[in-house]
């Protein structure tokens, strides 16, 4: 994973730039085995405590018992400049640096900063011999400091990235699973009950008209393969659909059935999505007829008004009690929304039921 690699990265070099500032606290032996192991055990505090804030701050966390870890880190760092010669918060103060800039907010850590470069300059000044000594100290504080935020924010950067990527994911396979729902749905709805009303109605001519019966049959198994067909296109994503194409097969559907069909079109170019969404209105639109209607009327029509086109498509049979939402009119909905329209379905007087789409011309 990214993030892991990132944050082994931010360790590894956090870890050896803690470790070149910890040797330097061996020099302290020079002036003696007692002023060395206390500079030994200093250093090993402030390791510690560097650690543990470090470590939560790679993660995205605060350090337990925040901030009581960063306030000792602080204690560790400067006081050892009261008991050893020359102080040693020259070598410990950049690792703290860092930690006051991941942890407080930037402003605020870098006025510490800056107070701390001030700090050490003016204690570490002895004069011009020493001066190269006290630019280097003053020099490491905010450029370790600010090369510890770096790390840390990059870390932090490429766990969001990656978490941002596997929500992307997981969004685009919902997505696609709406999709095939929703098109599934509107699609093989329609032809099949396309199939059953031929069916039926096949069986019924199949004794006193058996050419008609045959022609049924026939139109049956074009149905079929067409529902064969809508289930590649939805597999593969391609759902393209012509609107005066959906309206000729509704108008055939429906007449076939025994239900008058008047269909209305304006004669307008629309987009691509406007048109497909139009098309999906009147598959579900005639699907419900036939399923959930005694319709003996139907009227498909298209106006354009402005930069808008409405679909209007109404019967006169609407049951009293309609048949369960299989959730068309909600996929309806969205496709009218991405085509910057909406859809609406109500019942009218006289026992009519009106699906009306508006989208964006």
């Amino acid at each position: 994973m990214v993030s892991s690699s990132a944050r082994r990265l931010a360790t590894g070099l956090i870890t050896a730039v803690s470790a070149a500032y910890s040797l330097l606290a061996l020099t302290y032996f020079l002036h003696g085995p007692g002023y060395g192991a206390a500079a030994a055990v200093a250093t090993i505090a402030v390791i510690c405590t560097h650690y543990l804030n470090m470590r939560a701050g790679l993660r995205g966390e605060r350090p337990p018992a925040y901030p009581l870890t960063i306030v000792l880190q602080a204690v560790v760092t400067y006081l050892p400049d009261f008991l050893l010669p020359g102080g040693m918060s020259g070598v410990t103060a950049p690792m703290l640096a860092g930690t006051l800039l991941v942890f407080l907010p930037l402003g605020r850590g870098g006025a510490l900063v800056v107070l701390m470069m001030l700090y050490e300059g003016t204690v570490l000044w002895s004069g011009m011999s020493a001066s190269i000594v006290t630019l280097f100290y003053v020099v490491t504080v905010p450029t370790t400091g600010a090369m510890v935020y770096a790390l840390v924010r990059f870390t932090r950067v490429a766990a969001d990235l990656e978490q941002a990527r596997a929500e992307l994911a997981d969004a685009a396979v919902l997505k696609e699973r709406l999709r095939i729902s929703r098109d599934l749905h509107d699609g093989l709805g329609r032809s099949l009950t396309a199939i059953a009303l031929k069916g039926d109605l096949a069986s019924r001519l199949m004794e006193r008209d058996p050419a008609a019966a045959r022609t049924e049959v026939g139109e049956l198994v074009q149905v079929a393969r067409e529902a064969a067909q809508d289930v590649r296109h939805v597999a593969r994503g391609y759902r393209a659909l012509s609107l005066a194409g959906e309206v000729n097969r509704a108008v055939a559907l429906l007449e076939s059935s025994g239900v008058g069909v008047q269909a209305h079109l304006a004669d307008v170019t629309l987009p691509g999505r406007s048109e497909e969404a139009l098309a999906w209105a009147v598959r579900e639109a005639v699907t419900n007829v036939l399923r959930h209607s005694r319709a003996t009327t139907c009227t498909i029509t298209t106006s354009l008004n402005g930069g808008t086109v409405r679909l209007e498509v109404a019967n006169d049979g609407v049951l009293a009690e309609p048949g369960p939402d299989g959730g068309g009119l909600t996929g309806l909905a969205e496709r009218a929304a991405q085509a910057g329209g909406s859809c609406t379905a109500v019942r009218t007087g006289a026992g009519g039921f009106l699906l009306a789409m508006e989208v964006a011309a």
